[in-house]
């Protein structure tokens, strides 16, 4: 089976986040799927399917499967590209969302996601006491809470407390400010350690529900996102109706095989 590992959200090497991408010639078992992306030990392996002209999409943390992940897709797209496994101009991907697809757009890639808008919430004390700062709005959607706070250097320097987080009923928390540079209009963090992942470094689907929140906030459809992780990343957005357009750029960094597997 081969297997590789690709810089997603980074135009050069050892940025952005780094996400597996196994190209599958048959269906596995989920608890192998598990046992892979426990091995590669980044937060998200991606296991690709051919099936007629879609793809198969699944994602996989060290710990659970995840219902959306915007980089191991970036990933896959860009691998697919670069190895010549596909050779179409719209990737689709079939997923625990529905459909994803990506389009070539220049040196960047441009995936289609589904807005996940936040709703005003009160925050649980765990939310509150691992992030340990204040905050401006608290909201959730399906899948995570969203925490605005008053300035891009509070993001950069939050310390959370993992352990408090980690009882966070949710997939994750994600940490936003205004940008204080002129060429990004906000900024954020985003942690999971409820899914053994306590800092994603670049988290595109955090940006469905940062893509609309900004948008209600700035006033604007088109948007750029920086991420502030030690890796970092660069997010360019613009956000529909019902979806989301990501864009993003990618660099393969490892080929191999899997071998010695139990199966």
């Amino acid at each position: 089976m081969n297997i590789y590992t690709v810089d997603a959200f980074a135009d050069k090497p050892y940025k952005g986040n780094p996400a597996a991408v196994c190209v599958l010639e048959s269906p596995i078992a989920d608890d192998r799927m598990q046992r892979i992306a426990s091995e590669m030990n980044l937060s998200e392996t991606a296991f690709l399917l051919r099936q007629g002209d879609e793809f198969s999409l699944r994602w996989f943390t060290p710990e659970a499967e995840v219902d959306l992940c915007g980089h191991a897709t970036l990933a896959s797209a860009h691998l697919l590209w670069e190895e010549r496994l596909f050779t179409g101009s719209e990737l689709r991907f079939q997923t625990k969302s529905g459909l994803l697809t990506a389009l070539k757009a220049g040196d960047w890639i441009e995936m289609n996601f589904p807005l996940e808008t936040p709703q005003e919430c009160d925050p649980p004390q765990a939310l509150t006491d691992g992030l340990g700062v204040g905050y401006r709005y608290v909201g959730k959607n399906r899948m995570d809470y969203i925490v605005e706070v008053d300035t891009e250097e509070t993001v950069r320097n939050l310390k959370p407390n993992f352990q408090l987080l980690r009882s966070v009923q949710a997939r994750g928390v994600i940490v936003t400010s205004r940008s204080e540079r002129p060429d990004a209009d906000f900024v954020s963090r985003c942690f999971y350690p409820a899914i053994g992942v306590d800092e994603d470094p670049v988290t595109g689907s955090a940006h469905c529900c940062l893509g609309p929140y900004w948008r209600d906030h700035i006033g604007k459809d088109e948007l750029v996102a920086v991420q502030l992780s030690k890796r970092q990343g660069l997010l360019r957005l613009k956000v529909l109706e019902e979806r989301i357009l990501i864009r993003g750029q990618a660099v393969t960094t490892m080929k191999g095989k899997l071998v010695n597997e139990v199966n």
